[in-house]
């Protein structure tokens, strides 16, 4: 079959032409230099690595795993895995390739691939962009990333109307602990929360050891205070569940002194990526987007499986989604032909404003440049710039 009639991209993956790549590229730029400013240092991962480096067969990993394209090294008889995202990455830098003492601040933006959309209306390739902080597990740490995740959309233009959730796993999890349930009872409590089927939930709890509480958080998720007073004292009084509760509480507070207009929503229940969260999650949602802008939380132990362990937290979004609706107007510049200094003096001072300079070739004229804008056209001895 000819490659004319061939020429289909696979389903979620897709062509950026100019006008948006362009926006894409500045938004791209601006918001490493903005990282850089906040003190995190710029990495490249590779794009393909031995499947062991990118998803372990553990748990907390199976969903990544799923997500990571497979294939067979042609050199080493070794799997191979395209990353489906960086963190575990950067989490082998900070473990072997450059381990320091102390903080490390890193961030990344780079294409990365998914054997499906994870989400609605999603491109199974998105530009990641993120950023990292290892070795701190202290609320502060937890507080500059969400106020960094903030800061960077409000740099790309992006803060007007945004509403912050706030979600803490440990609730859920110090709850299960207190209970004694078992894997497939936590399995299916984790979907009706996520499903928010009250009424499942009221009839699954009613046999349940601590059943009444397990309710109640799902019911009071977005109202701390609610929440603590529907709970019973001896749940309250847990060490595990007291201390997740305080850190989100906390959390608030403080992005709330931060950010006074800001939206932040409570969400106790959102266990999107449960097995991979140790702690605090968070997510920015705007109008009329069903998918977050940039999502994060704490991942604490991440580099256990490189054998070195430490608290870790961060975020990351799509840019190709940040930029989504955006589109620059591309100024171009047609310049007739010749070596004439003075007209070669001045498309240099053209370029140096900004535009983007064709100079015609051969016998080509002013159509042979389809997205032309302007024109360079001499003017009582002068060059100057005209629009079409």
């Amino acid at each position: 079959m000819p490659i004319s009639e061939t020429w289909l991209l696979p389903d979620g993956v897709a062509d950026v032409l100019p006008e948006q790549a362009q926006v894409i590229e500045i938004l791209r730029r601006e918001a490493l230099d903005f990282l850089a400013s906040r003190g995190f240092q710029l990495v490249y991962t590779p794009f393909i690595e031995y499947i062991e480096s990118l998803s372990s067969l553990s748990e907390s990993n199976q969903d990544l795993d799923l997500a990571t394209f497979k294939v067979i090294d042609q050199l080493s008889g070794r799997l191979l895995g395209v990353r489906a995202d960086m963190t575990p990455q950067v989490a082998r830098i900070d473990a072997h390739v450059h381990p320091v003492e102390g903080v490390a601040r890193y961030c990344y933006a780079g294409t990365v691939l998914h054997t499906k959309p994870q989400g609605f209306n999603t491109t199974r390739a998105p530009l990641q962009l993120g950023a990292e902080l290892f070795g701190s597990d202290s609320i502060d740490a937890d507080v500059e990333m969400v106020d960094v995740m903030l800061s960077l959309l409000q740099k790309a233009g992006l803060a007007n109307g945004i509403h912050l959730d706030l979600g803490h796993v440990g609730l859920f999890r110090s709850l299960v602990k207190h209970a004694g349930l078992s894997k497939a009872t936590e399995r299916r409590l984790s979907d009706l929360y996520q499903r928010k089927a009250l009424p499942e939930l009221a009839e699954f709890t009613q046999t349940l050891k601590f059943g009444a509480d397990f309710y109640n958080l799902g019911r009071y998720a977005s109202d701390l205070d609610a929440l603590q007073n529907n709970l019973s004292a001896e749940i309250i009084a847990d060490v595990e569940f007291k201390s997740a509760f305080d850190v989100v509480k906390k959390t608030q507070s403080e992005i709330q002194a931060r950010w006074p207009e800001l939206h932040i929503g409570i969400d106790v229940v959102e266990l999107r990526s449960y097995h991979y969260h140790t702690g605090l999650m968070y997510a920015v949602y705007a109008p009329n987007r069903a998918a977050p802008l940039a999502q994060g939380g704490r991942y604490d132990g991440i580099g256990e499986h490189f054998g070195r362990a430490r608290p870790a937290t961060g975020f990351s979004c799509d840019l190709y989604a940040l930029s989504a609706g955006q589109f620059k107007q591309i100024h171009t510049v047609v310049a007739p032909k010749g070596t004439d200094k003075a007209l070669l003096e001045a498309i240099a001072n053209v370029r140096d404003q900004g535009f983007s300079v064709i100079q015609l070739l051969g016998n080509d004229g002013l159509n042979s440049i389809p997205n032309a804008t302007h024109q360079m056209v001499l003017v009582a001895g002068e060059w100057k710039v005209e629009t079409i």
